[in-house]
């Protein structure tokens, strides 16, 4: 269970965190929010389990009791609330879990903290609910909601919260973290970095991903062969791969943005993919700048059909004819 210091990225946040810490001007609720894997639970948890560390004051030390509990997820005054729906957190669960157990002082620490994850699915009934106890709460409690989304909020809540926004971390810094974890080439841990978009969970998950693997097998194919194949067959790699097409794309994306990089500037330094030098070097000769544009847009447009759910075929076959005839 990782303290500030061993969390990759989101200075300001961490810094926040150590500076109310150490002057001790915790606030009763917080809006931790961000994407899916960047590290939203890594740091209210960070947080927390400094907040009741017996021995430190801004790094929580990982050996008294209270840690050894924390990382053993048995900590009598941490709760996590739960819930039954998939799509969201009803009434009956905060007045089960928050609610009605607010009152019940720690047991052995100075704060009582209460985690709800995935906290954009809790329901209005469910937050109004939630508000008496976020305007007048005991001065021990301390509420962390986690979400990818605080807009789903009411007003009134986020008004009585301390909301902070995860930013994209920086793809170095991501290509740092890999490389310490994992035994991976330069250019793999610099393909991760820049696939997963400023978000560590994603790029660790790519590093164990298959699909992944299938994805960038399916898009040099492609690249490759683009001018000698119909785009017909082009297309059937497309639909073999359907399942991670997104990937695909965003595979896409890096490899163009490699051509126009190299025909930019001619340096080799600066490619993601540089065991494709020659493949790029080519493009980069025969494709023109405002074609590179036009690939660029094709894909944003391929992303955003598919996501509404257009036609698979329709959808990459306009974009693999944007790129056969780059």
């Amino acid at each position: 269970m990782p303290g500030f210091q061993e969390i990759a990225g989101h200075q300001k946040v961490k810094s926040y965190f150590k500076k109310v810490i150490g002057s001790g001007q915790i606030s009763h609720a917080y809006i931790l929010t961000g994407e899916e894997g960047s590290g939203r639970k890594t740091l209210a948890k960070a947080f927390a389990m400094t907040l009741l560390c017996e021995n430190s004051d801004i790094e929580p030390c990982g050996n008294c009791h209270s840690c050894k509990q924390f990382i053993a997820d048995s900590h009598p005054d941490v709760k996590y609330v739960t819930h039954e729906k998939v799509g969201s957190i009803g009434i009956d669960e905060v007045r089960n879990q928050i609610i009605n157990d607010v009152p019940v002082k720690p047991y052995q620490s100075p704060y009582k903290i209460y985690i709800i994850d995935e906290a954009e699915k809790l329901t209005k009934e469910a937050q109004n609910a939630l508000l008496k106890t976020i305007e007048e709460p005991p001065e021990y409690v301390l509420l962390i909601f986690i979400t990818n989304n605080s807009e789903s909020f009411l007003s009134t809540i986020l008004s009585r919260c301390i909301t902070l926004n995860l930013q994209p971390i920086y793809n170095s810094v991501i290509k740092d973290e890999l490389l310490k974890s994992y035994e991976l080439s330069d250019e793999q841990a610099s393909l991760y970095a820049a696939m997963s978009r400023g978000n560590l969970g994603k790029a660790l998950a790519y590093v164990e991903s298959e699909e992944l693997k299938k994805a960038l097998d399916a898009m040099l194919e492609i690249v490759h062969t683009r001018k000698d194949r119909p785009v017909y067959q082009l297309v059937d790699v497309m639909k073999r791969n359907q399942e991670y097409v997104l990937e695909v794309l965003q595979l896409y994306r890096l490899w163009f943005r490699d051509v126009t990089v190299f025909k930019a500037s001619l340096d080799l330094n600066l490619l993601i993919f540089k065991g494709d030098y020659s493949e790029i070097k080519k493009a980069a000769h025969a494709i023109s700048f405002p074609s590179l544009d036009q690939i660029s847009e094709a894909i944003d447009k391929a992303e955003e059909r598919l996501k509404a759910n257009v036609n698979f075929e329709l959808a990459v076959e306009l974009l693999l004819i944007t790129i056969k005839e780059s």
